[in-house]
């Protein structure tokens, strides 16, 4: 790869940087050895359940110290984890779950079958999938302790599917937790996963601590995706929060750290350069960058303005900011995303390269929006997402819209983003998020595309059209059907205009050579098992 000056810059900068930092580092945290890694993760961890939060961050802490009763494997199939045997009846309405030997939460007591069905009846109450689940349930409940029945009133071929979902984590739980309301945080932190969280090292702004579960039993299949079994390799697993991706890139160079989530798109070039360094791509679907939109507050509850945001946008103006090297870059006009079964290019005539400002300008002018300020959520640790907020103000405000960013840390845009108000009570009117590609395939459980109101994801949009053709997904049995389907929910979806697409970007992680056994799957999530050093 050719680096030209600015990059030569860049590296200087960063080198700069490394020689400064790793003095300061060192003081903060004890020096790395071979059984503990140190992971800088794109985020910050403000939020421990996973359950009240859909945030990455989040479900990456989960997948660590909760288990599943399914994961994903390499082909994206659902496998048994925690379950060791189910059946189905003839009619097809009776599921049977049977646990698997060796279960235990991390304070010694087992796992049981009221656990589970405790922690499915909470995930039910706020997810898009476990929803659907509850809907056509008659009854989930107990048979012994090892067993579980959830018996429905019609047959739902999808269930299994459901459970392997990466938007609210459906993670297992202790029945006394997961007793509480969905909207209350379970705060305990205790699992059955192959990591216990340290609670004593938790240091909230600096660092959280995972130590090896040495009770956990995994499975005896070998890795395969997320699933299969679940072996970890080292003693310690370190989350260090450096909020300046310059700092912790200083960091990753210097060896003060293994691993960094999301390291600035514009020095690819500079890591790809160290021989002690490698860009590896774990999310082999990318995620899809979209800004949601308030529709419950002006100017977004008014239908106008939501079109002129999506002849606003340019996708390959906002790539340029978000994915500099166009390999890892694409435009993607489909709600189900590029490359999946079901993404179709119906009703797209609105993507134009650049945009169409006069058209945006227009709607808006039809939309009566009349000066009021339009307040953008900007997340100063997250590059990719802070510079497309940063695009975004100064495109609306050429177009005469009043738009004001409100940065802060993707933590305090998590909480922020649940306030339905309007700006002036602390709400807000656009911010930006992702999902992985891969998940956009299945709009019965992917949050993103659902449009029931203000039962739904952050931004609320409601479309009782669509949601009559959504309700239809799991009626319909043949892939050409559910590809029909599609085109027809898509032909909806951009003319209320539920968000926006800013394009798909399949980001690398950077990590030290010596890293390895990190797991490639086409999600967004990190698995921290397998992991070791070379």
């Amino acid at each position: 790869m050719t680096i030209n000056r600015r990059d030569l810059i860049k590296a200087g900068v960063a080198a700069a940087t490394a020689l400064s930092i790793p003095s300061v580092l060192r003081a903060q945290t004890a020096p790395t050895d071979e059984k503990t890694i140190r992971l800088v993760m794109s985020g910050d961890l403000s939020i421990f359940d996973p359950i009240f939060t859909t945030a990455d961050i989040t479900a990456g802490h989960a997948m660590a110290i909760y288990d599943t009763l399914f994961s994903l494997d390499s082909k994206s199939t659902p496998q048994p984890q925690m379950v060791g045997k189910w059946g189905l009846s003839d009619d097809r309405k009776t599921y049977t779950f049977e646990l698997r030997n060796g279960l235990g939460w991390h304070d010694g007591t087992p796992v049981t079958a009221a656990d589970c069905v405790a922690s499915i009846r909470r995930w039910g109450q706020v997810d898009g999938g476990g929803k659907m689940i509850m809907e056509r349930a008659r009854d989930i409940s107990k048979k012994d302790d090892k067993t579980f029945t959830i018996a429905l009133k019609e047959p739902l071929g999808v269930l299994l599917d459901l459970f392997v979902q990466t938007g609210n984590y459906p993670a297992m739980m202790r029945e006394k937790d997961a007793d509480r309301p969905a909207t209350e945080q379970v705060t305990a932190n205790i699992g059955s996963g192959p990591f216990k969280f340290n609670e004593a090292l938790a240091k909230p702004g600096a660092s959280f601590t995972y130590d090896r579960n040495e009770n956990y039993v995994p499975r005896q299949e070998l890795p395969d995706g997320f699933a299969g079994g679940k072996v970890v390799k080292v003693d310690r697993i370190i989350w260090d929060q450096i909020g300046d991706q310059q700092t912790a890139l200083a960091a990753l160079q210097q060896g003060e750290v293994d691993f960094l989530q999301s390291p600035p798109a514009d020095l690819y070039p500079v890591i790809a350069g160290d021989s002690n360094l490698v860009l590896q791509v774990l999310n082999r679907g990318g995620a899809v960058q979209c800004l949601r939109m308030n529709c419950l507050q002006s100017p977004f509850d008014n239908v106008k303005a939501r079109q002129a945001m999506l002849h606003l946008i340019g996708q390959d103006t906002f790539l340029r900011a978000t994915a500099p090297d166009p390999k890892y870059g694409h435009v993607v006009t489909s709600i189900f995303g590029n490359d999946n079964p079901y993404s179709n290019d119906e009703n797209t005539g609105w993507q134009k390269k650049g945009g169409d400002p006069e058209k945006a300008r227009q709607l808006f002018k039809e939309a009566g929006y009349a000066g009021e300020k339009v307040v953008i959520l900007q997340p100063t640790n997250i590059a990719e997402i802070s510079n497309a907020a940063q695009l975004l103000a100064a495109t609306l405000r050429k177009i005469g819209v009043n738009a004001e960013l409100a940065p802060s840390d993707w933590g305090g845009l998590v909480k922020r983003r649940a306030n339905k108000g309007p700006v002036e009570s602390g709400g807000w009117s656009i911010f930006i998020t992702d999902d992985s590609n891969a998940a956009l395939n299945n709009p019965t459980s992917q949050i993103f595309l659902s449009a029931n109101g203000e039962e739904g994801w952050y931004g609320w949009p409601k479309s009782d059209e669509y949601e009559a053709l959504r309700a239809k997904w799991t009626e319909v049995e043949t892939l050409e059907e559910r590809k029909a389907l599609a085109r027809k929910m898509q032909s909806v979806w951009w003319d209320f205009v539920g968000d926006v697409l800013l394009g798909q970007i399949v980001s690398p992680i950077a990590r030290r050579k010596e890293l390895t056994g990190l797991i490639e799957m086409p999600s967004s999530l990190v698995a921290m098992w397998n992991m070791q050093r070379a």
